[in-house]
């Protein structure tokens, strides 16, 4: 069950920008903030959405406004930050934008601070994508970069478990494969690394790879079918050489299979770019 929060002061300033993996928690509605225990700092009428962001912001990263925790409604804190409500909902959704919060409609709606998403790293990826500001070299020198810290932190980490839902995913890509369904055999490789970061237990990898991961599948889905018979084989060398922790092995067989599929695509965009004009 969600604990009220109960702020007293207000930080307009240093807040660090966190992202942590998890799952909304479940919602008490009645939690509602006491605004009377709220100090205002005086907001001034140029871009006054950008300072109320901030005073909430603040809010959320001293742990003062927590995860599943409503906010006021629109019309009490407008009158305290002295706003008006047009403007209370430009800063609700510039931090809804940032992942801090998520907007409910309906009787029981208003806003909620969130437990924290990778979705929000992943989105910013995503933007870069779609503007032109990442290109595939870029996406494979990140896969390799981040794929290295990430089997090098799981060889260490991974349970039992882990090391069996990447045997499964390797059975069932196989059985895409064998069947010739390029869409489920690609979802389920590109599972595999989620499933690979997953088993570090850290955040930051996870949210980072998932970042990747969204790229890479607007990418080959761009690009269209291909294929990689080189990357079963190569997924059942990594599993050995991750269940003997080897990390070192592990890394150059990742590499290169990264480095091979690199070359394929570009191939395949390179074609399309051609066709294209």
């Amino acid at each position: 069950m969600v604990k009220p929060f109960n702020p007293k002061t207000i930080q307009s300033e240093g807040f660090p920008m966190t992202d942590l993996a998890g799952k909304m928690p479940a919602m008490d509605t009645d939690k509602t903030a006491a605004l009377s225990e709220w100090t205002i700092v005086p907001i001034s009428p140029q871009r006054a959405f950008e300072g109320i962001a901030a005073q909430i912001r603040a809010l959320i990263v001293e742990g003062k406004l927590k995860p599943g925790d409503r906010l006021p409604a629109e019309r009490d804190l407008s009158a305290r930050f002295n706003v008006g409500r047009g403007t209370l909902r430009e800063a609700f959704r510039a931090l809804e934008l940032a992942g801090m919060i998520e907007l409910r409609k309906g009787a029981a709606g208003g806003a909620f601070v969130r437990s924290g998403g990778s979705e929000v790293i992943a989105k910013g990826l995503i933007d870069l994508y779609f503007l032109g500001a990442i290109d595939p070299r870029h996406l494979t020198e990140a896969r390799i970069g981040i794929s290295e810290i990430v089997v090098r932190s799981a060889c260490d980490r991974m349970t039992e478990d882990d090391l069996q839902a990447l045997e499964d995913n390797v059975a069932r890509a196989a059985k895409a494969d064998a069947a010739g369904d390029f869409d489920e055999r690609t979802r389920v490789h590109q599972e595999f690394h989620m499933l690979l970061a997953r088993s570090t237990r850290n955040p930051i990898y996870i949210a980072n790879m998932e970042g990747i991961m969204e790229i890479v599948r607007l990418f080959v889905r761009t690009i269209g079918p291909s294929e990689n018979d080189f990357v079963l084989p190569s997924r059942r060398r990594l599993l050995k050489q991750l269940r003997a922790r080897d990390a070192g092995a592990a890394i150059a067989e990742m590499t290169k299979t990264l480095q091979r599929l690199h070359k394929q695509y570009m191939v395949l965009w390179e074609d399309r770019a051609r066709g294209a004009t």
